[in-house]
C-alpha cells in the first residue's frame, strides 16, 4: 500500500496472523517487488539464508543477546503462519533480496527494556485490535479479527489482494491520529530507523520493493518526515556488541507474549487454518476426533458430522461468516464431550495450542557449548521435546548412566532441562527419574554457560569450582559436593572438599552442621552407586557428625520458640537418617547418636516436640524397650507438664510421615496414656492445644483415624485390663505371630529391591 502509484509496498499484517500470512503471499505474487523488507534486526540478515535450509523447520526464532552478557537477550519468533516467515521464503523462492529494517538489536539489548519492545516497566500500551474490535462492537479482539480477516481470504486478483492492507492500514492512521503513539514510546525511534532503511532501498531498487511490518506501523512509515528529524532521534543511543543465530521455538512460547510483544492465544488453530487446503472446520473437527479416540473415548464420524453443522448453525446465528475457534470448541464440548470441560480442555492443550518445537540446521552458528550438547544428545539419543515427559533410568546400565551425568551436569550449570522426580518405579537407588521439558530459553542458558568452558564436562567442572571458592555458608558447599558426584565431576571434587574442610571447620553453627550433614550421607551413597570414589568425604562426615553429637543437646534448650523447635525437630531428623548411612562403615557412631537421642528424650528442659521426637526414633530403631517409651510418655503428659508442651511431645512423637498412626493402632498402652491425658486436659487449655492435635492427627490416612476411634470408642488404655496387659483389644492378637510375620519377608525384600 503506498499514497502513490509510485511508492514502495506498505504490507501492514498482524504478527504470527495466517489471515495475514495469506494475503502478504497474495500481494507478493501480483506485486513481484525487487526486494523485501521485513521489521526484524538487521543483524539478522546474515542468517536469512538458512531460512531455506532443508533443515529449517519452523517455528524458530531469531535471538539475539550481548556478546559479553549472554542473559541480556531477547527472541524474534516466527511460525510457519507469519507473515514475515511467508515473506522470507517467498523472497528466496523468487531469488529478491530480503532484509530486515528493525532498530538493530545492539540498541536494544543496551537500552532498559532489554527487548525488542521495550519501553520501560509501567509502560501503559495500547492494543490496536482491541480498540478496533470495541470500535465494530465486538467484545473479543480474536473473534473481530477472524471475522475481519482470517474468514475474508485473499480470493481476487490485481488490486483486490490488497483490499484488507488498505483498509487495515487506514484504520491503524485513524488510531495514531487519536492516540499518539499509544505508550509505545519506543516506536517512535524504531520507525524513524526503518524510515532510514527504506530510504538506503529507494536508493538502490526505487520504489520497486515491498515492506512487511506491524500493521500499526504503516502510518508512521508512509509519513513524510526529513533525514535530520529522524537522524536527532537515533542520535545518542546506547550499543552493545551482540551475536545472534537461530534457535528453535515452540508453539506454546507463541502463547505468550514474547517478541514483536504478539502473544496469540491458539497457534495451534491458526497453523491449522494456514496449511488447511480447504473445509478448515471440517478438517479440524476431523483432528479433534482423531485426539480423542486416541484417548479412548467414543467418538465416530457421526460425531464429526454433527459437530460441523452445530459449528456452522452458531456462526450463522452471532452472523458471523464462518465458524472460528469459539464455536468450533463449543460444538465439540457438546458434541464429542457430552459437556464436560476435562476433554475439552485436552482439546485446547494438545490441539488449540499444541506442543510443536520446531528444528535448526547445523549450519546455524552456536557457541562450542550447544554444539557439544548437541553432540551427546544425538549420541544418547535424548531428543528435546516441547512437551513434558518423564525419562527412567537404571544406572546400572551405561547408557542410562551417561544420560544421568549429562543432566546433572546441565543442572548444575544452571540449564533446566530436566528436573529430578520421585521414581514410580521402585526405590532402590540404582533407579532415577527425570521429567524433561526443552524450552527456547535454555539456548539463552546455554550461551551463557558458555563462559565456563567449550564442553559440557568442562563447563560444569570448572562452574563447581568457582561456586565452591564463592560458597558463603557450609550447606552450599554440601550441596555442590553431592552435585559433584551426581555428575561425575571428580577433576572439581578435590577443590570442593578443600572448601568444605575449611567452612566445617570455622562453622560453629549445630543447625548448619546438622543440615549439611545429610548432604555429605547422601554423597557418600551416590559415589557408591555410580561408581565413583568418594572416600574422601567420610572423614568430613564423620568429623561432623561428632561436632553434632557433641553440640546438639546444649542447643535444643527450652529458649526455643515453637518455629526454631519445629526445625530443630527436622535437623533433628536429617542427622538420624544421615547416620544411618553413616553407620555402615562406622558402627560406632550409631551408637554415640543413640546416646544423645536418649539425652534429649529424658531430659525436661528440651521442648516437648523434640523430647517426642527423640523418644520415637530410639523406639523406631529398637534403642528404646517400650516400657520406657510408656514412661517418658507418661511423664511428658502427667498433670505437672504444660498443655503446650505436652501436645508439643505427641506431635513429635506420633506426628509426621513416620507412622505414629499405625504404632498407636497396635501399642494399645501408648494410645491409653494420650486418651488419657486427653480426656483430662483443662476446657481453657483443650482450646490453645486443639490446632497442634489436628494437625498432628489430621495427616493420619483415613483407615488410621477410623481404626484409632474405634479403639478409643472400646476405651483402650484406659481400663484397667488393658494397662495391665491381662486382655488384648477385640481383633488384635496378645503378641506377635512369628510364623505369620515371617511369611511376608520374601516379598517385602523383593518389592525393597525394585
Amino acid at each position: 500500500m503506498s499514497p502513490s502509484p509510485n511508492g514502495p509496498l506498505l504490507l501492514g499484517v498482524r504478527h504470527h496472523g495466517p489471515g495475514s500470512a495469506r494475503a502478504v503471499r497474495a500481494a507478493l505474487d501480483a506485486a513481484r517487488p525487487a526486494a523485501v523488507l521485513i521489521e526484524g534486526p538487521p543483524e539478522g540478515d546474515a542468517l536469512l539464508p538458512l531460512a531455506a535450509d532443508p533443515g529449517m523447520r519452523p517455528p524458530v526464532a531469531l535471538l539475539a543477546h550481548a556478546a559479553d552478557d549472554p542473559g541480556r537477550a531477547a527472541f524474534w519468533p516466527l511460525a510457519g503462519f507469519s507473515p514475515e516467515w511467508t515473506a522470507i521464503r517467498w523472497a528466496q523462492d523468487h531469488d529478491v533480496p530480503v532484509r530486515f529494517i528493525d532498530l538493530p538489536a545492539a540498541h536494544s539489548l543496551a537500552a532498559e527494556g532489554n527487548g525488542p519492545e521495550g519501553d520501560g516497566p509501567g509502560a501503559v500500551r495500547l492494543d490496536p485490535l482491541a480498540v478496533l474490535a470495541g470500535t465494530a462492537g465486538y467484545d473479543d479482539p480474536e473473534r473481530w479479527w477472524e471475522d475481519v480477516v482470517e474468514h475474508r481470504g485473499a480470493r481476487g486478483a490485481g488490486g483486490d489482494v490488497l483490499g484488507a492492507f488498505e483498509a487495515l492500514g487506514e484504520a491503524m492512521g485513524a488510531l495514531r491520529e487519536a492516540y499518539g503513539d499509544g505508550g509505545h514510546h519506543r516506536d517512535l525511534v524504531r520507525e524513524a530507523y526503518m524510515r532510514q532503511r527504506m530510504r538506503a532501498a529507494r536508493r538502490e531498487f526505487g520504489d520497486a520493493y515491498a515492506v512487511v511490518c506491524g500493521a500499526w506501523h504503516v502510518p508512521a512509515l508512509r509519513a513524510r518526515t526529513t533525514v535530520a528529524a529522524d537522524k536527532a532521534l537515533l542520535s545518542g543511543l546506547p550499543k552493545v556488541k551482540v551475536e545472534t543465530t537461530w534457535v528453535p521455538w515452540t508453539h506454546r512460547r507463541l502463547a505468550r507474549a514474547g517478541g514483536y510483544g504478539a502473544g496469540i492465544t491458539s497457534p495451534g488453530w491458526y497453523d491449522h487454518l494456514f496449511t488447511a487446503r480447504d473445509r478448515p472446520v471440517e478438517r479440524w473437527l476431523t483432528k479433534v476426533a482423531v485426539l480423542l479416540r486416541e484417548e479412548d473415548r467414543q467418538v465416530s464420524p457421526a460425531h464429526v458430522i454433527e459437530a460441523v453443522r452445530l459449528a456452522e448453525t452458531l456462526a450463522a446465528m452471532r452472523g458471523r461468516p464462518l465458524p472460528g475457534l469459539t464455536e468450533t470448541l463449543e460444538a465439540v464440548r457438546a458434541v464429542m464431550c457430552d459437556g464436560s470441560d476435562i476433554p475439552l480442555a485436552l482439546i485446547e492443550d494438545r490441539l488449540v495450542v499444541g506442543d510443536v518445537l520446531g528444528e535448526v540446521p547445523d549450519g546455524a552458528p552456536v557457541v562450542p557449548l550447544q554444539r557439544d550438547l548437541t553432540r551427546q544428545q544425538r549420541t544418547l539419543r535424548l531428543k528435546a521435546e516441547a512437551q513434558d515427559r518423564e525419562l527412567e533410568l537404571d544406572l546400572r546400565k551405561d547408557t542410562d548412566t551417561a544420560k544421568s551425568l549429562l543432566l546433572h551436569r546441565l543442572r548444575l550449570l544452571g540449564i533446566g532441562w530436566g528436573t529430578p522426580v520421585a521414581s514410580r518405579s521402585g526405590t532402590g537407588t540404582f533407579r532415577e527419574t527425570w521429567r524433561l521439558c526443552w524450552e527456547p530459553e535454555l539456548s539463552v542458558r546455554i550461551a551463557e554457560a558458555g563462559i565456563w568452558g567449550t564442553t559440557v564436562l568442562g563447563a560444569a567442572t570448572a562452574k563447581a569450582e568457582a561456586d565452591a571458592a564463592g560458597a558463603g555458608e557450609l550447606g552450599e558447599v554440601t550441596a555442590l559436593a553431592e552435585q559433584c558426584l551426581l555428575a561425575g565431576l571428580a577433576q572439581a571434587l578435590p577443590c570442593v572438599l578443600r572448601a568444605l574442610a575449611d567452612r566445617a571447620a570455622l562453622d560453629t553453627d549445630v543447625a548448619k552442621l546438622a543440615k549439611a550433614l545429610p548432604a555429605l550421607a547422601r554423597s557418600l551413597r551416590y559415589g557408591d552407586v555410580r561408581g565413583t570414589d568418594a572416600t574422601a568425604l567420610g572423614a568430613v562426615a564423620a568429623g561432623l557428625a561428632e561436632r553434632i553429637c557433641v553440640a546438639l543437646p546444649s542447643a535444643c534448650t527450652a529458649g526455643l520458640d515453637a518455629d526454631a523447635a519445629a526445625e530443630m525437630r527436622g535437623h533433628v531428623d536429617g542427622v538420624h537418617g544421615a547416620v544411618g548411612l553413616l553407620a555402615d562403615t562406622d558402627e560406632g557412631l550409631r551408637e554415640r547418636w543413640s546416646a544423645v537421642l536418649a539425652v534429649l528424650a529424658d531430659r525436661d528442659t528440651v521442648p516437648g516436640l523434640i523430647r517426642g521426637r527423640a523418644t520415637r526414633l530410639l523406639l523406631d530403631d529398637g534403642r528404646q524397650p517400650a516400657e520406657e517409651t510408656a514412661r517418658l510418655m507418661g511423664l511428658a503428659l502427667s498433670p505437672a507438664s504444660s498443655p503446650a508442651d505436652a501436645a508439643g511431645w505427641i506431635e513429635g512423637f506420633a506426628g509426621g510421615s513416620s507412622g505414629g498412626g499405625t504404632l498407636l493402632v497396635h501399642d494399645d498402652r501408648l494410645l491409653g496414656l494420650i486418651d488419657t491425658w486427653l480426656v483430662g486436659v483443662p476446657e481453657r487449655a483443650f482450646t490453645d492445644v486443639l490446632p497442634l492435635l489436628r494437625r498432628t492427627f489430621g495427616a493420619y490416612e483415613p483407615g488410621v483415624k477410623r481404626t484409632l476411634g474405634e479403639l478409643v470408642r472400646r476405651g483402650p488404655g484406659g481400663t484397667a485390663a488393658a494397662t495391665s496387659g491381662s486382655a488384648a483389644p477385640e481383633g488384635f492378637a496378645p503378641e506377635l505371630d512369628p510364623i505369620r510375620a515371617d511369611a511376608v519377608v520374601g516379598l517385602v525384600r523383593m518389592l525393597l529391591a525394585g
